[in-house]
Formats: structure tokens, C-alpha cells, sequence
């Protein structure tokens, strides 16, 4: 792992330090209807195909999009000097690897963040006290679909997901008709809430990173975002009853550090907020101070656990480590280990990261050959920025939004700040109208296997596309001002 890591970071210096002498890459030929472009897009058609069905397969979605972006950048290179040029797709790559590298770095310091208040229970404590109420079945439907909202803003939707999915299983596990509308509310609200923060949803950090819309302006999208999700929870909520299950006697505390780490991170996205917009340096930048912050105080946190014997693991409720088989310590704990932060950095999401990879590079590739100056002319020119904006969130139900999005940026389509607002919520909430359209829908319908399905879902879709459509009718009218 420190190879592989230590050669990416020598990869980006050097992409970066060329990257910013070269000369301006020029406008990419149109070879669509060359061997090799021709080539290029049903190659990664069947990649892509390989990733949607990732459950099935269980072939990991980073290793056929990773194959198919190597490949398709050497068709772009052979079509290239084939008619003379020796430098447009050298400096193309580059670019995609220096747009990958920001990306990486700003999430890889996010998800350590995660992962650190995962390890110091944060979220067992929260899931705990929230399953010891004895709320009513329709409470914890609300309140589960309103934290869902306000907390995907910060964290991903995919943990957002799995954390209020666990609550509603411990309420109602045996209760199939309220678990199927519970975890279609917990995904609506997850992505809806991610909608209209940068931290929220990979697509908005892309939108955000690429300068296209300020930090502050994502806010514009909270109500529109609020709909998005109110309205099919008020329509599902009718089909819950109001009984109250028996309140689970459970305690889970936050360990040492824990509301601190909590801090920490709030500074850290201070931090790389004020890198973008007072020292107008990328937010990666700012998180990777931010993960200097988690470093030294880890460092205090595993000398304090050290000397009071509580290095047990993170996870270990009942007195031993799931994932390593080690030897009891004394006094009933795990090993003493301690916090360590390179660990958190090793449990982060490594086939996300490097599925963004192999994204990033594909669709810059095909974009080298001339196919989204194609799509950009027959979506933006052709439908007209409206339609084709909402035409993005339908295909990122069906196909992940995060090509898609990236795509759009790629295209750069000459549109109003309404419309760029717009093509971000549609992306962010697009993915609701399907369970296999998020990341949220599909990490539920593994945890609640064989209750929520992608049929349960799709009896609802009505309901999602009602809240959809009002989300789009909604931004039009109380943000017309931005599409001057």
C-alpha cells in the first residue's frame, strides 16, 4: 500500500510540474467515426456494463473501468499520431490526471475523517440513542429521512445511508411493509440532502472543484433539495402505522477523542472552504492540511490510550477485534494499538477512488475522439440547456451520475448559473429515481437483502418522480434570477 501511494504522489507532482509548462492542449479532433474511436465507445460500454452489474459479477466496478481507460488512452494515442500530432494526447492525460489527483486527495482525506469518528463510535452512539426512544414506527421513518438530509451534507450518502438503514432494521426488521418504505425515504433524503452541499455527493465536489458554481451559491438549491425529498416522505408516510415497537435497551459511548475529531473536521472543511475562496488555491490542498490536523492530534490520542490501556479496537463492543485475530490484552481488551491514522487512511474506499480513476480517464478519452462535443450539441443545442439538464438526472438513475457529471464539466456547455445549478441538483437527485441510481440505494439494498428490492422500490418511483419534477419547478421559480 505505502508503494502504491508514494508512486501516485510522485505521478501528480510530476503530472503537475509538466502539466503547468506545456503548452495549451488543442481543441480534440472529431474521430468519431474511426476504427479507434468507434473501438473506444463500445469498449467502455462493456466496461460500464461490467460495473452495473458488480452484485451479480461480484467483480469489483474499479477493475473493468481501470482496463478499459488504459486501453481506450492508447487508441487515443495511435489515432493521434496517426495524423501527425505526438503532443494533444499527452497533454490531454495529463490534464485528467491532475482533475483526478485534486479529487482524490480532497476524498481520501474526507473518508479518513470518516472512517477516525467511525473508529471513535460516533455513529454506533448516535444509532444507539436513537434506537433506545421508543419512538413510533412513523417517527423513526421522519426522523431517520431527516437526518438521512442534514447529515449526507456532510458526510457521504453512502454512509448516511447504512448508518440510518441499521436504525430503521433495529426499529422495524421485522416489519417488512414499513422497512421498504423506510429505506426509500433514507435514500431520497440521503441524496437529496448531498444535493446541496459540495461534501455531499462526489458530483457537487466536482462542480464545486472546477470553479463552475461558489460555495456559498450551492446553498440556492436547499429548498429545491427539501422538496425533492418531502414530498414522496409525506406521500410513503401515509402507509406507516403509528405503532411503537419496544425500545431496545442499548448504550454505545463515543470514545476518547471522539467530539473532538468531530471539530476537527468541521476545521478541516473550514479549512479547504478558505483555501478555494480567499487564497483561491484548490480545496484538496486545504483537506490535506486538514489531515495534518487528525495526524497530530491522533498522535496525542494514542499516547493518552497507551497510558490508560484503552487501545482497544474501534469496532470491538464485546471485548475483541473482528478483523485481526490478536492476542487478549489484560483487563478483557483487544491489543493495545491505539489510534493510528495510517490505518484510517488504509480503510478508505480504494475501489471508489480508483473507479473515479478509470471514469475520469474513459470519458476524457472519449471526449479526445470528439464524442462529447457530439453530445453536447445534440443534448444543449438541440433539447435546449433545460431539457438536457433534466435529461442528466434520469440517466444518472440508470447510469452512475458521477460519468454522467463529469461528462457535462467535460462538455462545458455555454449555460446560464441557473442552469449549472440545476444540472447539480438533477445529478445529485437523479439517482433517488431507481435503488441501483446511488450509491445509497445499492449499499441498502445490501445491508436489508431480500426486503428492499429494486422491485419494492420501483412500486414508488411515481412518488420520487413526483418530488423530482417539483424539486426542477421549484429551483426554476424561486431561483430565476440566476438564469440571466
Amino acid at each position: 500500500m505505502k508503494y502504491l501511494m508514494l508512486s501516485f504522489f510522485i505521478l501528480t507532482a510530476s503530472a503537475t510540474s509538466v502539466f503547468a509548462s506545456a503548452e495549451a492542449s488543442s481543441e480534440p479532433q472529431n474521430m468519431t467515426g474511426t476504427v479507434y474511436g468507434i473501438f473506444a465507445l463500445l469498449l467502455f460500454v462493456a466496461a460500464y456494463s461490467l460495473v452495473i452489474f458488480e452484485e451479480q459479477l461480484h467483480l469489483r466496478k474499479s477493475k473493468p473501468v481501470m482496463l478499459a481507460a488504459g486501453i481506450i488512452w492508447i487508441l487515443v494515442a495511435l489515432a493521434y499520431i496517426g495524423i501527425g500530432d505526438t503532443h494533444t494526447a499527452h497533454n490531454a492525460i495529463k490534464h485528467n490526471l491532475i482533475e483526478y489527483a485534486e479529487l482524490f486527495l480532497f476524498l481520501l482525506a474526507a473518508m479518513t475523517y470518516i472512517n477516525a469518528m467511525d473508529e471513535r463510535n460516533v455513529f454506533q452512539s448516535l444509532r444507539s440513542w436513537l434506537v433506545s426512544r421508543g419512538f413510533t414506527l412513523r417517527t423513526v421513518f421522519w426522523v431517520t429521512g431527516l437526518l438521512a438530509f442534514l447529515i449526507s451534507p456532510l458526510a457521504d450518502n453512502l454512509t448516511t445511508a447504512l448508518l440510518m438503514g441499521a436504525v430503521a432494521m433495529a426499529v422495524g426488521g421485522n416489519n417488512k411493509k414499513f422497512m421498504v418504505v423506510a429505506c426509500i425515504n433514507i435514500v431520497v433524503g440521503a441524496n437529496a440532502g448531498g444535493a446541496f452541499s459540495p461534501f455531499g455527493d462526489i458530483t457537487t465536489l466536482m462542480v464545486w472543484q472546477k470553479g463552475v458554481v461558489d460555495f456559498a451559491e450551492f446553498f440556492a438549491i436547499f429548498i429545491p433539495s427539501l422538496v425533492n425529498w418531502l414530498i414522496p416522505a409525506a406521500i410513503m408516510s401515509m402507509t406507516v402505522s403509528k405503532e411503537r415497537p419496544e425500545a431496545m435497551d442499548e448504550t454505545v459511548k463515543m470514545k476518547l477523542g471522539g467530539r473532538r475529531v468531530i471539530f476537527l473536521f468541521l476545521c478541516t472543511i473550514t479549512t479547504a472552504v478558505s483555501f478555494h475562496n480567499f487564497l483561491h488555491l484548490p480545496p484538496a490542498a486545504g483537506m490535506m492540511l486538514g489531515l495534518g490536523y487528525l495526524g497530530f492530534f491522533g498522535y496525542w490520542l494514542k499516547g493518552q490510550e497507551h497510558r490508560r490501556g484503552t487501545g482497544d479496537h474501534p469496532l470491538d463492543m464485546i471485548g475483541h477485534n473482528p478483523d485481526e485475530h490478536q492476542a487478549p490484552a489484560a483487563h478483557g481488551h483487544g491489543e493495545v494499538v491505539g489510534f493510528d491514522l495510517f490505518r484510517k487512511i488504509a480503510r478508505a474506499e480504494w475501489d471508489t477512488l480508483l473507479f473515479f480513476y478509470g471514469v475520469i480517464l474513459c470519458v476524457g478519452g472519449l471526449g479526445q475522439f470528439g464524442y462529447l462535443a457530439m453530445a453536447s450539441q445534440a443534448m444543449y443545442e438541440g433539447l435546449g440547456a433545460t431539457s438536457a439538464n433534466v435529461l442528466v438526472g434520469i440517466l444518472s438513475a440508470i447510469v452512475d451520475n458521477i460519468p454522467v457529471m463529469f461528462a457535462v464539466l467535460t462538455m462545458n456547455p455555454h449555460m446560464s448559473h441557473g442552469q449549472w445549478l440545476l444540472v447539480t441538483l438533477t445529478a445529485g437527485v437523479g439517482g433517488s429515481l431507481l435503488s441501483i441510481g446511488s450509491a445509497a440505494g445499492v449499499a441498502l439494498m445490501g445491508s436489508a437483502r431480500g426486503i428492499y428490492t429494486f422491485g419494492a422500490h420501483l412500486k414508488w418511483t411515481w412518488a420520487i418522480a413526483l418530488g423530482y419534477a417539483a424539486s426542477i419547478i421549484t429551483h426554476l421559480f424561486i431561483n430565476a434570477s440566476h438564469f440571466h
